[in-house]
């Protein structure tokens, strides 16, 4: 049943521009899937899906890569995300604060992993801000430094 619905659930983000995760719930539900929101969080994180700007300019559900990390062809979109999507960076300790276009600091959360920067040990992301934990706080310009580059 799992499978089934995650399949279903790539289907539906490639035929229609979903915004949020009650939306999505919605569409599952008209599918015919009975969903929790708490089921369509798990399975978007499991499904590693992100937002990125739809055709109209809101922040959308999309799969930028399966499990694992992300493959070359997908560089060019994290590069893009990071442009679009990051407005500053500024270190608080060994915090790296990254503040995002609204509703896009998922999309640039999984751009920064996707670097796959040593240094930081984990990120959280909410829907204008990322933070990142680098390992110490003597790191985090050079983290900075990596990301700017990525952009």
């Amino acid at each position: 049943m799992k499978k089934t619905r995650q399949d279903k659930i790539l289907e539906l983000i490639e035929q229609y521009e979903i915004e949020t995760q009650q939306e999505l719930a919605e569409h599952l539900r008209r599918a015919g899937f009975a969903v929790t929101q708490a089921t369509v969080s798990r399975d978007i994180r499991e499904l590693s899906l992100t937002k990125a700007a739809g055709r109209n300019g809101k922040p959308k559900y999309v799969s930028l890569h399966s499990a694992g990390s992300a493959p070359p062809v997908y560089l060019d979109r994290y590069s893009r995300v990071l442009r679009e999507g990051m407005v500053s960076m500024t270190q608080a300790d060994n915090l790296l604060v990254i503040k995002t276009v609204s509703g896009m600091a998922m999309a640039v959360a999984a751009a920064v992993d996707a670097l796959e920067i040593e240094e930081i040990a984990g990120s959280i992301a909410g829907d204008d801000t990322v933070m990142c934990a680098v390992k110490s706080a003597e790191l985090v310009p050079g983290v900075m430094s990596v990301i700017e580059k990525e952009k």
